[in-house]
């Protein structure tokens, strides 16, 4: 049986744990970067989960519309992120691993707007050197550092 993709059973290492795989949007302008207010009251990225059978490059595309009301093209991947979140820590009390893949995005059309019956309230440039005063979740500082110094293997 194969695992699926939100959860994974490993009967020979007696290892399980859950497993996300998502796509972020990088939108930085004039010093600024769109940061999305989630209903937990955190700041983070238009992004999420890439869904069966779709590309990350078109799970980016498609949050980034769902969530902020605006249309965007993709510039350039900026890295991927993998972290193992412990099982005492995590949300569901089992070992969580998400990837992330970042991507470089640009605005081409669309007005900001709450995304309508979601878990993002409003979706707001911020200028960069705000940021650290925000409470926020730490895939903003993963993908500014992206941002910042592109580096040329991604991780």
């Amino acid at each position: 049986m194969r695992p699926s993709r939100s959860s994974t059973d490993d009967r020979a290492t007696g290892h399980a744990g859950t497993f996300r795989l998502a796509a972020y949007a990088v939108c930085i302008e004039d010093g600024r970067v769109l940061l999305a207010h989630h209903f937990s009251r955190t700041w983070t990225l238009p992004g999420g989960r890439v869904e069966h059978g779709e590309d990350p490059f078109d799970t980016v595309v498609r949050e980034f519309a769902e969530e902020t009301g605006c249309d965007v093209v993709v510039e350039r991947i900026l890295g991927v992120d993998s972290r193992l979140i412990p099982a005492a820590t995590a949300h569901a009390g089992v070992e969580h691993q998400n990837v992330g893949i970042f991507y470089r995005v640009r605005i081409t059309g669309g007005h900001l707007r709450p995304e309508p019956n979601g878990e993002t309230l409003k979706s707001t440039w911020t200028p960069l050197a705000d940021v650290p005063t925000l409470r926020r979740s730490s895939l903003v500082d993963t993908a500014l550092t992206l941002a910042h110094t592109l580096p040329p293997t991604g991780p």
